[in-house]
């Protein structure tokens, strides 16, 4: 099982003062070391957090992957084109949002979207969409060309009793072994924490999560490092019981 960190929350401590401290591209830094598999940003359109030279910055440094949030805004689409990150994860986006909320409506959207995935193909650039566990949406993406797809796991992370969680637990697994059966790549994220995530992490067609603000956090009481390591051991098999 891969880890992606999200450095966003990084850059946000910074913007607060407009600094060049905390420096998002030393976090990834520390976070490869530490061991994980990729590093992610998410370039916003109104850019509170990640700035265009944070991900040029991160482009230069990372050493094992770089995966860019990004919607599919004409100057956004034209940012990652020029920067050439391994991955770019499309999601949705809204101004007012504390946080992306939901998934990317393919289904709605697969017209505008087909062209985007076209131009970072012939690029040799990654795409992955970022989708509500639901299979209407899976299908949609196939059928635009997407050959990753990273699942929503916000209302499984975010249930307020045991018996929603495990319903949206099950929503992810049969979302994830649809897409496996689409031969889609797998992987998910959203609101996953050091409680959550081993029942993610237990499902056999989920190669990948990303998790961003419960590692920063963490970071605060024990430093980044260690937060990520913690991470790590969390997604190792012999950790990890299925339910």
């Amino acid at each position: 099982m891969r880890l992606g960190v999200n450095v966003d929350h990084i850059a946000t401590v910074r913007q607060a003062r407009r600094g060049d401290r905390p420096d998002p591209v030393e976090a990834a830094r520390v976070c490869e070391q530490a061991g994980a598999s990729s590093i992610v940003c998410h370039l916003r359109e109104d850019r509170r957090h990640i700035q265009d030279e944070d991900v040029r910055r991160l482009r230069r440094a990372v050493t094992t992957r770089l995966n860019l949030e990004m919607s599919i805004a004409p100057d956004v689409v034209e940012a990652a084109l020029a920067v050439i990150p391994d991955q770019v994860t499309l999601v949705p986006e809204r101004r007012q949002e504390l946080t992306t909320e939901g998934g990317l409506d393919v289904v709605r959207l697969s017209r505008k979207l087909a062209p985007v995935l076209q131009a970072f193909h012939a690029r040799d650039i990654a795409v992955s969409l970022f989708l509500d566990p639901a299979r209407e949406q899976l299908e949609a993406a196939r059928a635009a060309g997407a050959r990753l797809v990273e699942l929503h796991t916000g209302r499984y992370a975010n249930a307020a009793t045991a018996r929603a969680r495990s319903q949206a637990l099950d929503e992810v697994e049969r979302a994830a072994q649809a897409a496996r059966a689409m031969d889609l790549s797998v992987a998910a994220g959203h609101g996953l924490d050091y409680d959550t995530v081993r029942p993610i992490a237990a499902m056999p067609a989920i190669e990948e999560v990303n998790i961003g603000f419960a590692i920063v956090s963490r970071a605060l009481d024990v430093g980044l490092g260690r937060a990520v390591r913690e991470m790590v051991a969390l997604l190792k098999p012999e950790v990890i019981h299925v339910r």
